[in-house]
C-alpha cells in the first residue's frame, strides 16, 4: 500500500489531481463561448447551451458503467483511454463547421469524461493506505473545483482573442501533454484484484438505493439545486454578452471565478455540520442560493457578482452536505450509492437549462430568478422532510 508522504504517493495524487483538471477544464470550457456559438450558429440560447448539457448528460449516465466495468478490468487502463478520448474529441472540436456535429463530438466527449471521476478514488482505495487516501481524496477534489473555473477562463479568453475553435485546439493541445504526464506519473496497479461483473448484484443495489427514502431525497436535493444553479451560469452569459453589459467572451470567463467562495463554502460544511444536522445546513445552503439569486437581479455588475458569490457558497454548502449523507445512510454497496447520486447530480445539469429556457423568453433574467425560485424553494422543503424523517420519534412528538 502507498503510503502517505512517499514519492509513490505524491507522484499517484499529482497524477490524479492533473487527470482532474483535465476532465473539468474540457467539460466546462464551452460555458462561456455560449453566446458566440449562438451567433456563428445562429441558434438559440437553448440550443447553444445543448453544447454543454449534452456533455453533463453523457458524462452522468456513463458513471453508471465505468465504475463496475474497472471492478472487472482494472482502473489505469481505462482511465487512460478514456481520458484519451476526451482529448481527441477536443482536437477535433476545433476543426467542425456545423452545429450538429459539434453536438455530436460534445456527447462523445462527455461519455469519455465520466472514466476518470467515476474511477479515481476506487484506484485511491486499491493502492494507498487510508490515511495517504484521505490526505488524496482532498487533493483530488480541490483539483476539480480548479479545473472547472480555469477551463472556464480558458475559453473566455481565448474564444475572444482567437476565436472558438483555436480555444478548442490550444485546450486540446494542452490536454495531450497533461495527459502524457499523467500516463508518466501514475503508478501501476499493485492492489487491484478483478471482480466478475455481476450485472443482476447491480441492478438490485441501485433498486435498493432508490427505495432508501434517506437517500431518494438527497439524490434530489443534490440534483436540483445542480439543475439551477449551474444553468444560471448559462443564461447569466447571455444576459451580460448583451447591451447595457455588452461584456466579451474573456470577462464573461471571469464571472466564473465567484465559484471559489463555493471553496469556503465546502470547507465550512463540516464544521457546521458538528454543531447542526445535516439537513438543516443544506437547507441553509439553499437559503443562500436563494438570496443570492434576488441580489442577482440589481443593475450594477457588481451586485451581481456578489449575488453569485453568495450562491455558489450557498450551493457547495449544501452539496457538500448532501454527497456525505449519502455515503453516511447507504445500508449496503456504499460506492454505487454515491455514483447514483452523481448521476442525478450531471442528469440536473443537463436538464436544467431546459427548465429555465421559457423562463428566460418569457421574463428574461428575471424570469430565470422566478424559475429558480420555484425549484429552490421545493428543495428546501425536501431538507426539512429529510429533517423530520431523521430526527427521534420523541423530539417529533415534542415538536
Amino acid at each position: 500500500m502507498i503510503a502517505a508522504g512517499t514519492k509513490a504517493f505524491w507522484q499517484a495524487t499529482l497524477a490524479l489531481s492533473l487527470g482532474s483538471f483535465l476532465i473539468f477544464a474540457n467539460l466546462y470550457l464551452t460555458q462561456p463561448l455560449l453566446p458566440m456559438l449562438a451567433a456563428q450558429f445562429g441558434v438559440s440560447p437553448l440550443t447553444a447551451s445543448y453544447s454543454f448539457t449534452l456533455s453533463t448528460l453523457m458524462l452522468g449516465l456513463s458513471l453508471l458503467l465505468y465504475g463496475p466495468l474497472s471492478d472487472a478490468l482494472g482502473r489505469r487502463a481505462i482511465m487512460l483511454a478514456t481520458m484519451a478520448g476526451a482529448v481527441l474529441c477536443t482536437l477535433a472540436l476545433s476543426q467542425v463547421s456545423s452545429f450538429g456535429a459539434l453536438l455530436a463530438l460534445r456527447a462523445l466527449q462527455g461519455f469519455f469524461l465520466g472514466g476518470l471521476p467515476a474511477i479515481a478514488i476506487a484506484y485511491m482505495g486499491d493502492e494507498m493506505s487510508k490515511p495517504a487516501l484521505v490526505s488524496a481524496v482532498g487533493f483530488y477534489i480541490s483539483a476539480n473545483s480548479l479545473g472547472g473555473i480555469s477551463g472556464r477562463l480558458l475559453g473566455g479568453f481565448l474564444g475572444d482573442g482567437l476565436g472558438w475553435p483555436a480555444a478548442f485546439g490550444v485546450v486540446g493541445l494542452g490536454s495531450l501533454l497533461v495527459l502524457a504526464v499523467f500516463a508518466w506519473l501514475l503508478p501501476p496497479s499493485q492492489g487491484f484484484e478483478a471482480k466478475p461483473l455481476h450485472l443482476k448484484r447491480m441492478a438490485g443495489d441501485l433498486l435498493g438505493h432508490l427505495k432508501n427514502k434517506l437517500l431518494l431525497l438527497s439524490y434530489a436535493i443534490g440534483g436540483l439545486n445542480f439543475f439551477i444553479f449551474v444553468n444560471q451560469y448559462s443564461f447569466l452569459t447571455f444576459r451580460l454578452s448583451a447591451e447595457p453589459y455588452a461584456l466579451p467572451a474573456r470577462y464573461l470567463g471571469l464571472l466564473f471565478l465567484t465559484y471559489l467562495s463555493g471553496t469556503l463554502g465546502s470547507a465550512l460544511s463540516g464544521r457546521l455540520a458538528a454543531r447542526f444536522s445535516q439537513p438543516l445546513v443544506m437547507a441553509l445552503g439553499i437559503a443562500l442560493m436563494m438570496v443570492g439569486s434576488l441580489v442577482s437581479l440589481a443593475t450594477p455588475l457588481w451586485a451581481i457578482m456578489a449575488g453569485f458569490l453568495v450562491s455558489a457558497f450557498g450551493f457547495f454548502l449544501c452539496h457538500a452536505n448532501a454527497s456525505s449523507w449519502v455515503s453516511h445512510n447507504a445500508r449496503q454497496a456504499k460506492a454505487s450509492a454515491s455514483s447514483l447520486y452523481l448521476v442525478f447530480y450531471y442528469l440536473g445539469a443537463s436538464l436544467g437549462g431546459t427548465y429555465l429556457a421559457p423562463f428566460w423568453h418569457q421574463g428574461a433574467w428575471a424570469g430565470v430568478v422566478l424559475g429558480s425560485l420555484l425549484i429552490l424553494g421545493l428543495t428546501f422543503s425536501l431538507c426539512l422532510v429529510l429533517q423530520r424523517s431523521t430526527q427521534p420519534r420523541g423530539e417529533l412528538l415534542s415538536s
